[in-house]
């Protein structure tokens, strides 16, 4: 449960025009968001129930506007937190607050308070108005004619004791205030948006250093390889410049990196004529003394117009380029795994087998070791055909970890000599990542007790093609294989982000909260470790839930909750073989309880019952009223919403049962094998995109090495149309036609040219 916040109001009406700003979002829109937040709607509730409420924008769309709203709310009470210090160190002045309250980022704001921190040292700035000179540099810019340098010496006193002190002293004030104005921050920000900013790395002196400094053993000989080859990795970036507007994401994170490992040096060059221009808009325009002055003091404004953009602006700029950069990259980054997550959420596969042998709703059958790379491979071989005709198994699941081509070849040698007749066996290799972290977890020694983990890394990887969706839930996101620069980015936004996009996916397809796990419980919008749980004990307890109106009597389940989880939870009766009278047939359907009662009235309208939900009769009965009238009509004749009637009207259409996943595609399952050395330059190829990076896609060819498509060759008018808006337009899963370009069999590196996405 979040706090409640401080006069709510207020902050919105600061808040809302600036999200509507960055975010491009209208602003009833981000008043519509800002109040469901508030109000404690899930990501997912907002999607699928309050569609006319956020314009119609999907979860992702919704989850940038919450993560740029957050950070507004971050800053604004670090803003309120600064003050209050700096108001009780007693330094702060009217217009010091007014440069606080005026800061746009972190970085600004840093910028202006940074002099003041406990600890830092008393700046030039500081030092000089300790001495009383503020009133000077006032005077300076207000009425030079009046201000006479030696009327503020002081021999003994040092940093007054001469005019020239004197005179240092007011330029350092006058180039701290130039260096805080807004104004003039927007001016000199806009003068390098106009200009050519690079960035520009190189390979660092003690990286060039130690690789050829001698070692004294072998075993500083192989530290050394070890370190070269780290070094090596960054080759691309020893004398690297790239405007700061095209540098890409993946190159951005990699010279973090490089840096991040004393292996990079890394500037920002901004051009000559930026500070040029900036001097001259400064001495003409906003410095402009009031009244004429004489030379020697025009001689000072320009002296600390320099020294401002030297010494505290450039830094600025240099600070602001390189964090927002990193925030763009972290960004892509974090976006690339969200979308390779649900995509690998959403696949659908059904009925798959593998030792462990498991039936088709995921029991273990049999778990077995078997030993199919030595002398014994035709014992094993008789072993597995024993074990597949006992257990009526024609689907084989092979991990691609270890071993994964030789156990490919095998099986497909067996099923080549139709070593299993009469059962018709094929096999599919699917991703392993993070079975075996997951084998050794609290959750895994919980549902297998006393199974080895080798085996229950088994069990996970057959589970993950019967249902991935209930079985990767179970595994960390960040440890599925999914995306790259995972270390480089915010942990935290990338949990929140992974995490996010896990509650999407379990909620829109549904769980039969009599079947589903209490580990996939917790990411149905609504719900928690603490709900999930206390649903499971009241199942244990009372038996199988027979409508969603029992979830209320659950411990934890307020009414809040209820609204956000409710319609996720399906209540399927053939699933506890149930006739009892308070079996509601709505319950089984994505129709959320709030709008149970338009659905009576619409089936009422259209001559139906509830019982009669998905089939042909009532799918007849709803087209044809439909076609007699529009959705706009009868939703008004309904009193709802278009949207609340779509999704009735689903709900009512779709057959019991219904999963969203069958709009995804079906797994790969091949019984050929290609090897790397059978592809030629040109040849034309099918494949499933297995992860996708920021600089690019890398399919599966069957071939044991993932093939990869540079983003260069993914255009436009490669893809289909309703891909072409995305900013990461291929996921995992997704079947495509492609070419081969290149093949290097040294380095294991095949490129591949996009010819098309396959339906």
């Amino acid at each position: 449960m979040k706090k409640k916040e401080k006069n709510p109001k207020a902050q919105m009406k600061y808040s809302v025009p600036l999200l509507s700003t960055l975010t491009g979002i209208e602003r009833w829109v981000c008043v519509n968001i800002i109040t469901l937040l508030r109000e404690e709607n899930t990501v997912p509730f907002m999607v699928r129930y309050r569609k006319e409420m956020i314009n119609y924008m999907d979860a992702d769309a919704v989850r940038d506007v919450l993560l740029i709203y957050e950070d507004l709310r971050s800053l604004a009470k670090k803003t309120q937190s600064v003050i209050q210090t700096l108001k009780k160190d007693g330094v702060l002045t009217v217009e010091l607050e007014t440069n606080l309250r005026n800061c746009r980022s972190a970085d600004e704001l840093d910028h202006v308070y940074s002099p003041y921190k406990k600890g830092s040292k008393l700046t030039k700035a500081r030092r000089a108005k300790a001495l009383g000179l503020e009133e000077a540099a006032g005077i300076l810019m207000e009425a030079p004619h009046t201000l006479d340098l030696r009327t503020w010496v002081k021999p003994d006193t040092e940093g007054l004791s001469t005019v020239e002190e004197v005179a240092t002293g007011i330029e350092h004030i006058l180039a701290d205030m130039i260096s805080k104005d807004p104004e003039t921050l927007t001016f000199v920000k806009t003068l390098c948006e106009n200009s050519y900013v690079t960035i520009q790395s190189a390979v660092s002196k003690s990286a060039v250093k130690g690789q050829e400094k001698p070692t004294q053993s072998d075993k500083n000989q192989g530290a050394k390889q070890s370190k070269n080859n780290d070094i090596d990795k960054f080759s691309l970036y020893f004398d690297f410049t790239c405007n700061v507007q095209r540098i890409q994401p993946h190159q951005t994170l990699a010279i973090n990196r490089g840096e991040s490992l004393k292996i990079l040096t890394v500037k920002v060059n901004i051009p000559d004529r930026v500070k040029s221009d900036f001097t001259r808009w400064c001495i003409n325009s906003r410095w402009k003394p009031k009244t004429f002055l004489r030379e020697e003091l025009l001689a000072m404004i320009k002296n600390a117009i320099e020294d401002s953009f030297k010494r505290l602006i450039l830094p600025f700029l240099t600070r602001g380029y390189r964090t927002k950069l990193t925030n763009t990259a972290e960004k892509e980054s974090i976006a690339m795994f969200v979308r390779n997550l649900r995509q690998r959420l959403l696949v659908c596969y059904k009925h798959g087998c593998k030792l462990a042998i498991l039936s088709p709703t995921s029991q273990i059958l049999h778990t077995d070791v078997v030993y199919l790379h030595n002398s014994g491979r035709q014992r094993e071989a008789e072993k597995l055909r024993h074990l597949l005709h006992k257990y009526g198994c024609s689907r084989v699941v092979i991990g691609n970890g270890t071993a994964c081509r030789e156990t490919e070849s095998f099986f497909s040698d067996l099923i080549s000599r139709h070593y299993f007749h009469p059962l018709e066996v094929t096999y599919c290799i699917t991703n392993e990542a993070g079975a075996s972290i997951y084998s050794v977890s609290p959750e895994a020694v919980k549902e297998m007790p006393d199974m080895d983990p080798n085996l229950r890394s088994a069990v996970s990887i057959g589970r993950r093609v019967q249902d991935p969706l209930a079985e990767l839930v179970k595994i960390d996101p960040k440890h599925i294989g999914i995306g790259t620069y995972q270390h480089d980015v915010s942990a935290s936004a990338l949990k929140a982000a992974l995490d996010g996009v896990v509650q999407e996916c379990v909620s829109f397809v549904g769980v039969d909260i009599n079947i589903c796990s209490e580990m996939l419980m917790r990411h149905v919008a609504g719900l928690n470790a603490g709900r999930a749980r206390s649903i499971a004990e009241w199942r244990e307890q009372n038996g199988p839930f027979t409508n969603r109106e029992q979830l209320k009597l659950v411990k934890g389940m307020g009414p809040k909750s209820y609204q956000q989880c409710a319609g996720f939870i399906r209540i399927n009766p053939q699933t506890f073989n149930s006739v009892s009278a308070s079996v509601n047939p709505l319950d089984q359907t994505c129709i959320h309880p709030e709008s149970y009662h338009v659905a009576q009235r619409f089936l009422s309208l259209v001559g139906g019952s509830a019982d009669q939900i998905g089939t042909p009769r009532l799918v007849e009965c709803v087209q044809n009223m439909v076609k007699k009238s529009s959705i706009e009509e009868l939703a008004r004749t309904m009193d709802t919403t278009n949207e609340t009637l779509k999704l009735i009207i689903d709900g009512l259409t779709q057959p019991p049962g219904f999963d969203i996943r069958q709009n995804f595609g079906q797994a790969d399952f091949k019984q050929g094998i290609v090897s790397m050395s059978d592809l030629r330059v040109g040849d034309v190829l099918t494949g499933r995109v297995d992860n996708t990076a920021l600089f690019g896609a890398f399919v599966d060819i069957g071939v044991g090495r993932a093939g990869l498509i540079h983003k260069s060759s993914i255009t436009l008018d490669k893809l289909p149309p309703t891909q072409r808006r995305r900013s990461l337009v291929l996921g995992p899963g997704e079947r495509v036609e492609v070419r081969v370009l290149n093949v290097d069999a040294q380095r294991g590196r095949i490129g591949l040219d996009l010819i098309r996405v396959l339906h």
